[in-house]
């Protein structure tokens, strides 16, 4: 598919008008569920299938069970609602409900339509992805991740129009239109499937040097510095690497701890999170991947990268932290326009990150050329890449 064509589709998908997005999103679920629009079953008895649940009862619904493959749940209770085998609930409710699939999720390896193929197969009648039903109650779920109202989209059509052109392959231009196309439809089979590579690390478009400086935001527990020093040993010059959360920088420390001495001194840890300046931030300290600020749970410093770097020359920084991209690089906008590093910056956190972050580093320093890459399924760990003209591979 070439650029033509996919420009194309692209203006086609931001046509609709804004009033009839708007229609469109309230009367979803019930045009594929009536006349069972309040005779639901949620199929996932996870984070989101738990979010649906409490969701619904403000909307004024009871679920009539949870349904869900793991086999320890089944004949058990989640606050009230009954948890079923999938072929229990079928055989139950299957002709006289809809069945809302809320598995959605990072770590997963099946896509949608895998999800809802096998409830058909037992005869329900109705089997619907949970986004439908988040765009009818957009008070109690939205916005979630990159899920968000589609109308939103199209109020943003000249800003996305800028940010495809800014993409120069044509793997960049079809994911892209693949992302505005699930933004607005939930097509979820439209969207390509992960590219190989190491996530932050596209060999294919940038080569790794023996002198890099590398600035990790959101480290976690030093997942991205394992796969960078697997990758480069001790050739590199410094690693920086930043984590907010105490219970996941314990664990970065102690990783830290294992590495010879000859990489263990390259290394230095920041207990802080990243912002637009210094600051003082409430965050969500919960010890996983999705720790992040907001929240009441913890007061802690937010600093600025500029300031963290106080002038120093980093060649690379990465950023996956959990909705805070944008503040994060108008926090790093002298070390970009000065130093133009390598960028790896998570663009799935929130449904306008997709254009917004490449069109605010485009704004800081006009010098790159930019990329786009799913790591893994359905829009999870979806990474724009911007690389200095001068680094990026001659057949990128």
């Amino acid at each position: 598919m070439k650029y033509n064509s996919l420009n194309s589709e692209l203006e086609k998908l931001l046509s609709e008008s804004i009033e009839s997005a708007k229609q469109r999103e309230q009367r979803a679920f019930d045009s594929i569920t009536t006349p069972f629009e309040k005779s639901i079953v949620i199929f996932g008895a996870g984070n989101i299938g738990k979010k649906t649940m409490h969701a619904l009862r403000k909307a004024g619904i009871e679920p009539r069970a949870f349904s869900d493959n793991n086999r320890k749940l089944w004949g058990s209770e989640i606050e009230g609602v009954p948890v079923l085998s999938p072929s229990d609930a079928a055989i139950r409710y299957g002709k006289n409900s809809a069945f809302v699939v809320t598995i959605w999720r990072g770590e997963g390896e099946d896509t949608m339509a895998e999800r809802c193929e096998p409830l058909r197969k037992l005869g329900c009648t109705i089997v619907v992805s949970f986004g439908e039903l988040f765009w009818k109650f957009p008070r109690f779920f939205l916005p979630h991740y990159s899920l968000d109202l589609p109308h939103k989209v199209l109020e943003q059509a000249n800003e996305i129009r800028s940010t495809f052109k800014l993409f120069q392959d044509i793997s960049s231009q079809k994911e892209f239109v693949a992302q505005i196309r699930w933004r607005l439809w939930l097509d979820f089979d439209a969207l390509p499937r992960p590219v190989k590579h190491k996530i932050y690390f596209p060999y294919d478009l940038v080569t790794i040097s023996e002198s890099e400086y590398l600035v990790d935001c959101g480290a976690f527990d030093g997942d991205t510095m394992r796969d960078f020093i697997d990758a480069q040993g001790n050739k590199f010059s410094k690693y920086t690497a930043i984590e907010a959360d105490p219970k996941n920088y314990r664990k970065l420390v102690a990783n830290v701890k294992k590495y010879p001495k000859a990489i263990r001194d390259k290394i230095i840890t920041c207990p802080v999170a990243v912002g637009a300046c210094r600051e003082k931030v409430h965050f969500n300290a919960n010890g996983t991947e999705s720790s992040r600020v907001g929240g009441n749970s913890l007061e802690i410093d937010s600093v600025a990268i500029d300031e963290v770097l106080s002038g120093q020359k980093t060649t690379w920084i990465k950023m996956d932290i959990e909705g805070s991209e944008p503040d994060a690089l108008n926090g790093a906008r002298k070390t970009i326009s000065s130093h133009s590093p390598v960028l790896s910056i998570c663009v799935y956190h929130q449904q306008d990150h997709l254009w917004r972050i490449p069109l605010m580093i485009s704004n800081i320093s006009p010098g790159y050329r930019f990329f786009l890459r799913p790591h893994l399924l359905e829009s999870w760990d979806l990474v724009c890449y911007a690389i200095p003209r001068t680094r990026c591979h001659p057949e990128a």
